[in-house]
């Protein structure tokens, strides 16, 4: 029967669709459109019409029940449109994850487009820098007073993870002679605690070892929470908040307290009793001392080994075009001969010579790193933070370099992430921490590596060195180790001659000091307090070029009224002679810097042009933005030019200068001002107002004249409706009758 039903409702149904006209026909189209759907809901019957239902007329509906359909109907386009963006939404946000994680994690976006055809390239320049890694993991090991497997751990886990994290393809990470002897003497100094706490007793061997590791490790984590802080933080630029002077001077330093601990070890002379507790001083003073217990046969196998290295790196230098030569592994083929020569001589056992010995090889396990027991919590923060500073520093420098040599783009914000992670990674497999090495990257970059897969490459061929190759060293002889570290920092020395001889010549007397002297406290005292003197002195410098405002006291040219050049600059050309160098071009326009057109021609070119003061007019240029900073100092320095005209006249002098009636701002140069800066210039604007001197401001830009108005600097007396100093001057001449000639 509900069939019946249907086909009468139908019928009556199609005689009101022929009787709907206008809006009418339209609204029973969309009824007779939706009767399919609607019908069920109304009817109780299924949604699912046979085929010959969909033939049947519609049946009739209430205008209720229409507007329910039309409801219906456009409820459903909109769920249609909802869902066609909810697509296009998730479509975009997929794109955006995925072009993060690619920005984030490079290796999703170097990987998938890998080339074939850089592989064997990769795979030779991994080869290459692993044959210099593992040797100088081994021997940076003994500078930090743990077994040699930490090296080649430090070597493993922090290589990986840069491989897949790092922007870099030629940055080379592992242990570096620096960082190693920051963590040597850091472990150093928390022994003594440890024996303190077993005194009069010895701690036991393994306890020692344990303690050790344990501080390493710590440090590790540490330095990689902060490294990985700054990245995040878009802290990148911090890396040249050290001067380069300090720098030097610190490197040399430490690079002169690591050779005096090795030529010790390379000589064969036994340690200081105290040598915990001794600095680089007293070490140095010891080894001369002991010279009458010097093993010759060390001496000879370790000098030897030096000589040969330094004389293989002239060789490289004089044939630079033998492919051949350049890619020979100088340090594992001095490791090879003097293993070889050591176990053929029975070095160790005939002769006493200090040998490598048994080291485990197993593969690093997970242990969460941690501060241990009798260890000083503050020190460790500290050294982790000194280590950090070094590290990104030497790493960032180093990454730049490379990548505009081989024209690629590095982030040094996202590169301060990939070694932050790579150290904190690798504190969980017991290793130290780990930065960039310039001399390994120096390699990489030789052998043309193409993708970070050749630091990937490195990493696996360690893994093969801690599992095969440590037993074979059984026989290598400690003093060869020492003579490596000994050539990697003289290289390091190696530009201090010509930085020193450039400041002498450049007459950069206070850097060549800085330099000096914080070699010679790293050297005297030690390492930590040399990278504090460098880091402080270079924090105090900064705040002290920042301080100081960059302003000139300009004055009008002798030879045409609307040029005006710095009073205590270089003499300004006369327009003649900028004609003559512009080959006849117009030289009419108003240009501030025409001085530092003609800085350079003060001894071979003849200036007849003069800047002259205006009397009564200061007429002041500021060259930079002004915030809080380098504001304080803005005051002081107007009262001094008001005085001498000059800043390079002693303060001792007695003034020179007649009062002021009025000053003109040239804002050329000042394309910001924070807040606390314009309430110290708003405050010196009243000064004036106060001693009833005008304040005049040229050349204001947008920004700059927004702030002004929103401090209401024309109520304060401060005008800045002026395009130049020339229409600035003559407003003062007809208004307030101001002589400026």
């Amino acid at each position: 029967m509900p069939r019946r039903g249907n086909s009468a409702g139908s019928s009556s149904s199609n005689i009101s669709v022929e009787r709907a006209s206008g809006g009418d026909r339209g609204r029973a189209d969309a009824t007779l459109l939706n009767s399919s759907e609607a019908t069920p809901l109304l009817t109780g019957q299924s949604s699912s019409p046979t085929a010959s239902e969909h033939l049947l007329p519609a049946p009739s509906q209430t205008p209720t029940t229409r507007r329910r359909g039309d409801r219906l109907l456009s409820g459903r386009r909109r769920g249609q449109r909802n869902a066609a963006g909810l697509g296009q939404a998730a479509r975009a946000d997929r794109k955006w994850w995925v072009q993060r994680i690619r920005y984030y994690v490079p290796i999703t976006g170097w990987l998938p487009r890998y080339q074939a055809s850089n592989l064997a390239v990769d795979v030779k320049a991994g080869f290459m820098v692993a044959c210099l890694l593992v040797p100088q993991a081994l021997s940076y090991s003994s500078l930090t007073r743990l077994p040699p497997a930490y090296g080649l751990y430090t070597a493993l886990v922090p290589t990986l993870v840069y491989g897949m994290l790092g922007t870099s393809r030629h940055l080379s990470m592992g242990p570096e002679a620096l960082i190693s002897v920051l963590i040597g003497t850091l472990v150093k100094g928390q022994l003594k605690h440890l024996y303190a706490a077993y005194s009069p007793d010895m701690p036991p061997a393994d306890t020692v070892e344990q303690f050790s590791t344990a501080v390493a490790s710590a440090v590790a984590l540490l330095s990689g929470m902060f490294t990985f802080l700054l990245g995040m933080f878009r802290l990148g630029f911090l890396d040249s908040m050290i001067s380069e002077s300090s720098l030097r001077g610190f490197i040399s330093g430490t690079a002169i307290v690591i050779i005096i601990g090795q030529s010790r070890i390379m000589l064969g002379i036994a340690a200081a009793p105290s040598s915990v507790h001794s600095t680089p001083w007293n070490d140095l003073k010891f080894m001369l001392s002991h010279l009458d217990q010097i093993h010759a046969v060390t001496a000879m196998v370790s000098l030897g080994a030096l000589l040969f290295l330094r004389l293989l790196r002239v060789v490289k230098s004089r044939f630079k075009s033998a492919v051949w030569l350049q890619q020979v592994p100088d340090t594992l083929v001095v490791i090879v001969l003097t293993t070889a020569i050591s176990w053929a001589s029975r070095l160790g056992q005939a002769h006493g010579v200090v040998i490598f010995g048994q080291v485990d090889g197993d593969l690093p396990r997970f242990r969460l790193p941690h501060i241990p027991r009798y260890a000083d919590s503050k020190d460790i923060v500290s050294s982790a933070l000194t280590i950090t500073m070094i590290g990104v520093v030497e790493s960032v420098i180093v990454a730049r370099e490379y990548a505009g040599r081989n024209h690629y783009a590095v982030s040094s914000n996202r590169e301060l992430v990939a070694l932050g992670v790579s150290n904190a990674v690798g504190s969980t497999f017991r290793a130290y921490p780990a930065f960039g090495s310039l001399s390994r990257s120096k390699l990489n970059d030789r052998a043309q590596a193409k993708s970070q897969l050749s630091g990937v490459i490195t990493a696996l061929l360690v893994i093969a060195s801690l599992l095969g190759l440590l037993p074979y060293l059984y026989h290598l002889p400690r003093g060869v180790l020492a003579a490596i570290i000994t050539d990697a920092v003289i290289s390091l020395l190696s530009a201090t001659p010509g930085a020193i001889a450039f400041l002498f010549k450049v007459q950069a007397w206070s850097d060549l000091f800085l330099l000096l002297f914080i070699c010679f406290c790293s050297v005297a005292a030690s390492v930590e307090t040399g990278i504090l003197l460098a880091v402080v002195i270079s924090l105090i410098m900064v705040i002290k070029r920042s301080n100081m405002p960059r302003i000139k006291l300009l004055g009008r040219s002798t030879e045409n009224d609307n040029d005006f050049y710095p009073i205590d600059g270089a003499p300004p050309p006369s327009r003649n002679l900028l004609r003559r160098l512009s080959f006849g071009s117009s030289t009419d326009s108003q240009d501030d810097e025409a001085p530092s057109r003609g800085a350079g021609s003060r001894n071979s070119l003849s200036t007849d042009a003069q800047a002259r003061h205006i009397d009564g007019v200061l007429i002041v240029r500021i060259e930079e933005p002004l915030y809080f900073a380098n504001a304080g100092q803005l005051h002081a320095r107007l009262n001094r030019m008001e005085m001498y005209g000059d800043m390079r006249t002693h303060p001792s002098e007695a003034p020179r200068m007649s009062p002021t009636r009025a000053v003109v701002f040239d804002l050329i140069g000042m394309s910001d001002i924070d807040g606390s800066a314009l309430e110290i210039l708003l405050g010196i604007v009243h000064e004036y107002a106060r001693r009833q001197v005008r304040v005049l401001f040229v050349r204001v830009c947008e920004d700059v004249r927004a702030r002004f108005e929103q401090a209401h600097m024309a109520a304060a007396g401060g005008d800045y409706d002026f395009s130049d100093i020339g229409m600035a001057l003559l407003h003062l001449e007809q208004q307030l009758c101001i002589s400026t000639a």
